[in-house]
C-alpha cells in the first residue's frame, strides 16, 4: 500500500483494462474502458490535501503491479467523497478494506469531519466495506444511488 504518483500511469491504466466491465460499472456508474486525458490527470495529480489517493499492489512474476485503488475528494470544507475499485482478481480478499481503513486514517489526520460514498444497490460488497466502518444511509438526491456517510 502506497500513495498513487503521476509515474504510475501505465500501470493504473494496465489493472484499469484488468478490471471487469461489471466492476467497472460498480464503481464509475458507467462501464468505462477509456479515459480522456483530463480524466488520466485528475486520477494521477493528487495533492494529498484536497484528493489523496492509495494504491493496493502485489507482486506478480517478479514485477510490483497495481491491483486496486482507493482515493477521497474534498468535496465539501471538511467533507470528502470516497471511492475504491479492485480489479476482479483480487476482489473479496481485504484490499477495499485495508485501502479504507488507511484512508480513514489520513482523513482524520486532515481533520475532515465526514467522508460519504455513493454506491450502487446491487454493490453488497463495498456496501460491506463501509458498514465495517460505521457508514449510515442517508438521504440523497438520487432514487437509484445509495449515499453513505460517516463522521468522523
Amino acid at each position: 500500500m502506497r500513495a498513487l504518483r503521476p509515474d504510475d500511469k501505465d500501470d493504473m491504466l494496465s489493472a484499469i483494462s484488468r478490471t471487469g466491465d461489471q466492476s467497472l460499472q460498480r464503481r464509475f456508474f458507467d462501464p468505462k474502458r477509456r479515459f480522456s486525458e483530463n480524466e488520466v490527470a485528475f486520477f494521477l495529480n493528487i495533492d494529498f490535501a484536497k484528493h489523496v489517493a492509495l494504491v493496493a499492489l502485489t507482486d506478480e512474476d517478479g514485477h510490483e503491479v497495481i491491483i486496486g485503488g482507493g482515493r477521497y475528494v474534498v468535496a465539501t470544507a471538511g467533507i470528502a467523497e470516497v471511492a475504491f475499485v479492485v480489479i476482479d482478481d483480487y476482489q473479496g480478499q481485504g484490499v477495499a478494506t485495508l485501502l479504507m481503513h488507511h484512508l480513514a486514517i489520513l482523513a482524520r489526520k486532515a481533520e475532515l469531519k465526514e467522508l460519504v460514498a455513493e454506491v450502487l444497490p446491487e454493490n453488497t460488497a463495498m456496501r460491506r466495506v463501509f458498514a465495517k466502518f460505521g457508514f449510515r444511509v442517508r438521504r440523497g438526491t438520487d432514487p437509484q444511488v445509495v449515499h453513505l456517510a460517516l463522521s468522523l
